[in-house]
């Protein structure tokens, strides 16, 4: 098919009259001296197989975005990530952040909530509400979203170990709401191999929560279709000091073991495959980062369709998450931070990303203010609104370099494949510590490399100032944590007894058995169970995972 036919195949369905517009988008693109911009740039006719490598966005491989039109159909979701305190505090902040612009919530969780402790568990004690909002009930939950109608607000939520358990009381609050729970959209984290590699978070061993992630796919394939089931994470393999070639190996290897338990739990690949999306890093180096998401993309689909078989062009589809990298800010000269923010969104955006995180000028020091955190929402709508790099599409692509590296990091991150594959597979690798190896290899290659001033971080080991931080201190009340606890001891007096203690033993029982977990999840926070107290009959019947024992 020659280029020309080619190309206006893609038109007409770039022309869809289905695909979804913004009403403030101007009616044509063009630059702001009247310069018409292309929807996309086409090769010159001396090079007829620039495309049938490249291809168009929307098509497999999918290198130039998952979808025909990307920004000029619709922006990225502007999803912030917010949760501190009480369920009435972060309620009170996500409200804030939707009345600002914000187009979909994400929700963090304090640590005592992530490992599946209740806020007056001896465990979590001075943690309650510190990186995140405290959620022990379906109580908790209900107040979290007040006045938030669930049928209309895309949710992500960063939990993995008790992820399942959570999903159950989002479940819950929206059948209290009246919502259809078939309209539902959003995400969980629900990643749990990377917490074994880089993050910590785990509750179990890996057989059961392997179980508890495909007993997810199987409910929400049946019962929640627009949910994504996981948000298989490269974004903490980064953070704990990965490379970007590593960060999308080490992802894409996770994913493939979540595949493949699926698959042997019984399920079809196109039945849930289009349920799974991911969540990457964004660092400073522009052009790596933006050719490292293309590169992801490309290589995923060639995974799916050619070692898994999937048939559904929507099982091929890398859809992602990106969040601002964490581990590059500073807390020396913190304003320096918005720069680095605003680098990093740009590489998200111009690889293609579906939604996107900015962090907050101030999160080296404190949890992020109102005014930072509107600060970085504002640097998502600008360059939306204001920077024109949204009005082509894939607008890198045809770049020498851009090309290259696109091509080299998808090479490297199938040689790391190629070996985790002679090991075993991905949990096989964790198990060997290889993962972990190379991820702090590289780490202490990256800390050695500033400590010797081979790498320049502003204002760290060069252009360094003296200087007081003036900038406004978000904290969190000491006194939470009682009100917390009080809350708690009130819902375990008032709810019936009787009942609580039955579905107890019901939740024993499917433990134990192949039963899916999630419809017992839901009737268990429904009566009123507490998330320390379903996490307790699940350690009490699958013990609990200690990383110095393998």
């Amino acid at each position: 098919m020659s280029l020309e036919s080619e190309f206006n195949r893609w038109q007409e369905n770039i022309q869809d009259p289905t695909l979804k517009r913004f009403p403030e988008r101007k009616p044509e693109f063009q630059t702001t001296s009247g310069i018409p911009i292309p929807c996309i740039l086409t090769p010159p006719d001396e090079d007829p197989d620039y495309m049938e490598k490249l291809g168009f966005p929307g098509d497999y491989p999918y290198t130039r975005g998952v979808q025909p039109s990307m920004y000029r159909g619709r922006f990225w979701t502007m999803r912030q990530y917010a949760g501190y305190a009480t369920a009435e505090e972060s309620n009170r902040r996500y409200r804030y952040l939707l009345d600002s612009g914000q187009t979909g919530l994400s929700v963090a969780f304090d640590l005592p909530t992530q490992i599946g402790y209740d806020s007056d568990d001896p465990v979590a004690l001075g943690e309650v509400g510190k990186v995140g909002v405290a959620i022990s009930s379906l109580e908790d939950m209900q107040v979290l979203f007040r006045e938030i109608p669930l049928d209309k607000v895309s949710t992500s939520m960063t939990i993995n170990a008790p992820a399942a358990i959570l999903l159950a009381m989002y479940i819950a609050v929206a059948r209290r709401q009246g919502v259809d729970t078939r309209q539902l959209r959003g995400t969980i984290q629900n990643d749990i191999l990377k917490e074994y590699i880089a993050r910590g978070t785990y509750i179990f061993p890996p057989r059961p929560s392997m179980r508890l992630i495909t007993d997810v796919f199987r409910y929400c394939q049946a019962e929640i279709p627009h949910w994504n089931t996981i948000s298989i994470s490269g974004y903490h393999i980064r953070e704990a000091g990965s490379t970007a070639v590593q960060e999308v190996a080490f992802t894409l290897a996770n994913a493939i073991a979540y595949v493949q338990a699926a698959i042997e739990s019984g399920l079809d690949v196109d039945s849930f495959a289009n349920q799974l999306s991911f969540f990457f890093n964004a660092h400073n180096n522009f052009f790596e980062e933006a050719a490292k998401f293309r590169a992801a993309r490309r290589l995923w689909a060639k995974i799916m369709r050619q070692r898994f078989g999937a048939k559904n062009p929507r099982s091929w589809m890398l859809r992602f998450h990106t969040q601002t990298g964490g581990s590059t800010l500073t807390a020396q000269q913190p304003e320096n931070n918005v720069v680095r923010v605003t680098l990093q969104a740009l590489a998200a955006v111009m690889g293609g990303t579906q939604s996107l995180h900015t962090n907050s000028m101030d999160e080296a020091l404190w949890l992020p203010t109102e005014k930072s955190v509107r600060v970085a929402l504002r640097t998502q709508q600008i360059i939306a609104h204001e920077s024109g790099i949204a009005d082509s599409i894939d607008p890198l692509a045809g770049s020498y370099l851009v090309e290259q590296l696109t091509d080299e990091i998808e090479a490297r991150a199938e040689e790391y494949l190629r070996r985790i594959d002679e090991m075993g597979g991905a949990m096989t690798a964790i198990e060997k510590g290889y993962i972990q190896n190379e991820i702090q290899e590289a780490a202490y290659q990256y800390q050695r490399a500033i400590e010797q001033d081979q790498a320049v971080v502003v204002g760290v080991n060069a252009f360094q100032v003296k200087e007081t931080i003036t900038l406004e201190r978000q904290q969190v009340d000491p006194e939470i944590e009682a009100a917390q606890c009080a809350r708690l001891k009130a819902l375990r007096q008032k709810r019936n007894a009787e009942k609580a203690q039955e579905m107890l033993g019901q939740l024993d029982k499917a433990a134990r058995s192949d039963e899916n977990l999630l419809p017992v999840f839901i009737a268990c926070v429904e009566n009123d169970l507490t998330l320390g107290e379903i996490c307790g009959v699940l350690r009490a019947v699958w013990g609990e995972y200690s990383a110095h024992t393998l």
